[in-house]
């Protein structure tokens, strides 16, 4: 029986299962807290530019957050929302999380990180809750930390579990969708609501916003994929499926000319497949067939990657020009991916799963087609050396 290659430095398991992540704007949350820092040094005689150094460097960390547990139960797995840090120089995520939140019964089952760096809100079983960011120092270190908001989201108390959370890339709108099918937006962060639908779906599934923020794209049971104008609050487009295609996942992104598209995955009896949409006239522009059971899905902010995540662990990462497959982490879990994230620079691509494990996968540079010149260079150097040893030995004639 053949031994198991050890777990590399950037795959860690943390105790309890996980159900979603996110990466944190770190430097925008030490911004602010420098920021703070100067501003209560001013007027000071005597200042030193040590702590500022200190809470630059730390600055330059990344985190991430994760959340999940053992739910309600008498399982012994607690829930929590932890973070932890990963370092690229070695391509490794902390052994241990650098801070943990436990959220006692609750299960935070999704999450979304506000991109100002304000804090996160986290999808509990009846409502959803706001937490803050903390950095905590220790004689001239710096830690980030994750602490209990005083701020109470009224609007969304009591009202189900959330089976989706996001915001805009500005920050300025959330929204939310239920296992009840009610899909909420509302203006960040006044709460005042721009789009209040009791019956969208029997479920939502699953949210996102246009990179404009224009438009607000809605995946859920019993219902087609509909495409929001959050100005008006009004339908633009109803995506419909297509004989027995079931919908799963939907990103926004943009094209290399900059033009924005629409990404979905549907599954069918032959397996599952990408799907664009052209975001003018909301028609089908392509569909590439990809795995069989896609359970987490992601697109790179830069719009030149997409990843997909398998009930069997496996994780893919196709380039979107031509939807090729550019690489493939197999058994990147021991279970199905439940969440897949790309960095903001696009560098890195985290993933969780229900066996405990978080994993980053480093996005290397393609170099496909350095790599076929170089094997053509070797087949002509392998091939005139051949032709010398023929002619050395007279099996060809000397010209």
């Amino acid at each position: 029986m053949g031994r198991r290659d050890p777990d590399p430095p950037c795959f860690r398991k943390y105790g309890l299962p996980l159900y979603t992540t996110s990466w944190v704007p770190s430097k925008k949350i030490f911004a602010q807290k420098l920021k703070q820092k100067q501003e209560l040094q001013e007027g000071e005689e005597v200042t030193t530019d040590n702590g500022s150094t200190s809470l630059l460097d730390t600055a330059n960390r990344s985190y991430l957050a994760f959340a999940g547990g053992g739910g309600e139960g008498r399982s012994g797995i607690h829930n929590a929302i932890l973070l932890a840090e990963f370092d690229f120089a070695s391509n490794s995520l902390s052994e241990q999380p650098v801070a943990k939140f436990r959220t006692e019964a609750d299960l935070p089952y999704r999450m979304a990180v506000h991109p100002g760096g304000d804090g996160l809100i986290c999808s509990l079983p009846k409502s959803c809750r706001w937490f803050d960011w903390d950095v905590l120092e220790n004689e001239g270190t710096y830690k980030l930390d994750l602490i209990s908001s005083e701020k109470v989201l009224t609007q969304l108390e009591d009202i189900g579990q959330q089976l989706a959370v996001t915001f805009n890339s500005e920050g300025s709108i959330l929204a939310v969708g239920g296992e009840d099918g009610y899909l909420r937006a509302f203006k960040w962060p006044s709460m005042e609501v721009i789009l209040d639908k009791a019956d969208a779906y029997s479920s939502v599934n699953d949210l996102d916003f246009s990179s404009d923020g224009k438009f607000l794209v809605s995946l859920g049971n019993g219902g087609p994929c509909r495409v929001w104008d959050v100005t008006s609050s009004t339908v633009v487009a109803s995506l419909p499926k297509e004989s027995d295609e079931v919908f799963g996942f939907c990103r926004f992104s943009q094209t290399s000319d900059n033009n924005q598209i629409l990404y979905t995955t549907t599954v069918r009896g032959r397996g599952g497949s990408i799907v664009s949409w052209n975001t003018s006239s909301w028609m089908r522009v392509g569909s590439k067939h990809i795995v069989r059971d896609p359970c987490a899905f992601d697109v790179s902010a830069d719009g030149r990657l997409l990843a997909v995540g398998t009930v069997q662990g496996d994780i893919f990462i196709m380039n979107s020009l031509n939807m090729k497959v550019q690489s493939v982490v197999r058994k990147a879990h021991l279970g199905l991916v439940t969440r897949l994230m790309f960095s903001e620079d696009s560098r890195a691509l985290v993933s969780t799963s229900m066996d405990s494990s978080a994993r980053v996968t480093v996005i290397g540079e393609q170099k496909r087609e350095s790599g076929g010149s170089m094997w053509i260079i070797v087949f002509i150097v392998l091939f005139a050396i051949l032709v010398y040893f023929l002619k050395t030995n007279g099996a060809l004639p000397l010209l």
